[in-house]
């Protein structure tokens, strides 16, 4: 009998982590996914070169029908081993729903789609972000949060946001977090896993633009950072990997935090 091949996904593929963390998996299938298909062919030609087990496909996590493609194109090479869900807007986009759709909508959609090819010791990796922890639990907005394809879910984050991206980047990220913990029994009833991760400041091209647009709090947070540095992709996907591997089979429904130690610097400041 052929032994299935495990496939490893990775949404935002071509990006800064995303890449990052398609490096640590050198001995393993991997299917790069990201919007452009000229960004996910030249980030699989590099790869190849490089010696890795890759192919890619472009997706828009935004829509169903590319997910499916998406689940598909992955069903048909082999087994689902992990979804690296790197994909993601910051608040620089200057647009709520923008942001709310492709960080939290998009997440679930995902979630939901690759549970029904998940299988024993699957794991689904999502990245959340440190700033999720500076919003606290409330029931006004977290059933919104944990249901955001939800009719009035939107309507009820914009309430609390006040036109802020960055501020519904970080009701977003929360959300990711609450997805994780919707999921966690669903996932573990076929053995699977269910993880966030949420990094600081990485310095990855979409960090170094907020870094432009605010360098006065950008340099406040890496002083307020106990290792005094910000972080960097490897630091992120040395986690990812770990949490990827039957090492990390005991792990699942938490969030683990990837920045330094400043959050708790970064909540007395807020």
């Amino acid at each position: 009998m052929d032994v299935q091949k495990k496939i490893i996904v990775i949404t935002g593929g071509a990006g800064g982590i995303g890449q990052t963390c398609a490096r640590t998996f050198k001995n393993h299938s991997m299917v790069i996914t990201d919007y452009v298909q000229e960004q996910v062919d030249s980030t699989v030609d590099e790869l190849l070169k490089e010696g890795f087990d890759v192919t890619g496909i472009a997706c828009d996590i935004t829509k169903e029908s590319d997910i499916e493609k998406l689940v598909t194109y992955v069903s048909n090479l082999g087994a689902l081993k992990a979804l690296i869900h790197t994909a993601g807007v910051s608040g620089t986009v200057t647009d709520i729903q923008k942001v709310y759709t492709i960080d939290l909508v998009a997440t679930e959609l995902l979630v939901d789609a690759f549970y029904t090819i998940a299988e024993k010791d699957s794991v689904a990796i999502l990245l959340s972000s440190m700033m999720a922890h500076t919003i606290p639990v409330n029931t006004a907005y977290d059933e919104a949060l944990k249901n955001p394809q939800a009719s009035e879910s939107f309507g009820i984050i914009s309430g609390f946001v006040k036109n802020s991206s960055d501020l519904m980047y970080n009701f977003a990220k929360r959300g990711v977090q609450l997805l994780v913990y919707k999921n966690v029994d669903k996932w573990g009833e076929k053995g699977a896993r269910i993880v966030s991760v949420s990094p600081g400041v990485i310095e990855t091209p979409m960090a170094l633009k907020a870094a432009e647009e605010h360098p006065e709090r950008m340099e406040m947070i890496k002083q307020a950072t106990p290792l005094k540095r910000n972080g960097t992709p490897e630091d992120v996907a040395g986690v990812v990997r770990f949490l990827a591997s039957d090492e990390a089979q005991f792990i699942t429904g938490t969030d683990i935090l990837v920045d330094g130690g400043v959050i708790q610097h970064i909540k007395k400041m807020s």
